[in-house]
This record gives C-alpha cells, structure tokens and sequence, in this order.
C-alpha cells in the first residue's frame, strides 16, 4: 500500500530512530499476506493469555514489546529493518507455555499442555532459519512472554 514507506517505524537495530520501532513495528507488516500470516496466531494466542484476565493481556503485551523490541534493537543484524506482530506472537506462545510451570495449578497446566500442543512447533522459530524473517523478534518475544509469566505468577494471578 506504501511501498514499504512504513518501514522506517520498525526497529532498526543500535540506531537511535530504530527504538520507536519498538511501540511501532507489530503494527507494520510488509505485505497482505504477512498481515495475514500474523492475524490468525495473533487472535488466538492474544485471546488464551485473556482467558484468566483480561489485565494479562495488557501485561503481557507490554513486556513483550519492550524485552521482545529492545532485543531486536540491540542484537539484531546490523543495516536491517524489523516489522510485523511476530514479536507479539512469539510473546504471547512463551507467556502461554510458561504460565502452567511458574503458576503452578492445573488450569494453567492443563493451557500450557494445549498450547504446546497445538503451537509447540512455532518454538523452531526462534532459530534463524529464513532470511528476512525476523528470528530475533521471535525468541526476545519469546523471552519477554516467559518474564510476564513469571511477573504475573509473582503477583498473585490465578485462575
């Protein structure tokens, strides 16, 4: 639609103007299809980190954006613009499949089992395996959903 004139809103790594990509870039993606490709993942893992509060949500998404973005931006390749919902995603499968071991009850458990049933293989996507997608987004997302599930469990959510 823009032409890729969007882009420059993603995180671009150790650059100054790179680190408001890190509010910006979920919500820019390269293409329809990769608009697509985000929506369906995102809806879904967004609407289980709801099931117990809708407040986890907000958490969750908070940490992933800012543990999830600042690591894109300081490990990521250099000369290279990072976009899409990925990092939310990644975020979101990390807090889901980490939620049972640092709750502790079964409902959590019994979420955790699913969800990595279901999405456990999105997991290898937190390796580089295909250029120009964003593995870095993937496992600093990965990594903030796991701290918002430990922050949660500290602070007394349950179902």
């Amino acid at each position: 639609m823009f032409q890729g004139g969007l882009d420059f809103y993603g995180i671009i790594p150790r650059e100054a103007i790179g680190l408001r990509g890190i509010l910006f870039a979920p919500f820019i993606h390269g293409d329809f299809e990769h608009l697509i490709a985000n929506t369906v993942p995102f809806l879904t893992l967004g609407w289980l980190v709801m099931l117990q509060r809708t407040s986890d949500f907000f958490i969750v998404t908070a940490w992933t954006m800012l543990v999830g973005g600042t690591g894109v931006w300081l490990f990521g390749a250099p000369r290279s613009v990072h976009i899409g919902a990925s990092i939310l995603i990644f975020g979101y499968l990390g807090f889901l499949l980490f939620r049972g071991y640092f709750q502790r009850n079964m409902p959590s458990i019994v979420l955790s089992i699913a969800v990595a049933a279901i999405y456990g293989s999105l997991v290898w996507g937190v390796l580089p395996s295909q250029p120009g997608v964003s593995w870095e987004g993937h496992l600093f997302g990965f990594i903030g959903g796991a701290i918002a599930a430990r922050f949660i469990a500290k602070n007394g959510s349950s179902f």
